[in-house]
């Protein structure tokens, strides 16, 4: 297998690829999915916000659904950094490039080690997770 990886991921996929060939095609050897991160605000929040009633004016909601959903996505975007690195201290992993939906490659940049992030050769911000591997290929460089 090559030590040249791609990663492509939203906030529920991530799918790993290596190149046997700096310009050859990807092959997909590694698939990751958060299915929580695919479920409605609701669904991850058992009940309604507690309250924080302090001698202040009045009293507020604490937390939100939305916090849910984006705990989901850093949660997921720890694993696959937890995978990468691992693979990258085991010496299966010497250069990288990232595809990711805007906001989660965000999350993946700061769930990085140092070590990893010399690893990147690219990125991309795009969401193409679900995409076939013909598109992937087409959104990096033409010589990995």
């Amino acid at each position: 297998m090559s030590e040249t990886w791609v990663v492509v991921a939203d906030t529920s996929r991530a799918r790993f690829f290596s190149a046997d060939k700096p310009a050859g095609t990807l092959i997909e050897i590694q698939t990751l999915t958060h299915p929580a991160s695919r479920l409605h605000e609701g669904d991850l929040v058992s009940d309604r916000p507690g309250r924080d009633r302090n001698s202040g004016a009045g009293s507020h909601d604490v937390g939100t659904e939305t916090e849910a959903k984006e705990e989901e996505a850093i949660r997921f975007a720890t694993e696959v950094c937890n995978q990468l690195e691992s693979a990258r201290v085991d010496g299966r992993l010497k250069k990288l490039y990232l595809v990711a939906a805007p906001a989660f490659l965000g999350l993946l940049r700061k769930h990085q080690t140092p070590s990893l992030q010399k690893m990147i050769a690219g990125e991309v911000a795009k969401n193409i997770a679900r995409h076939d591997i013909a598109e992937i290929r087409s959104t990096l460089p033409k010589h990995l």
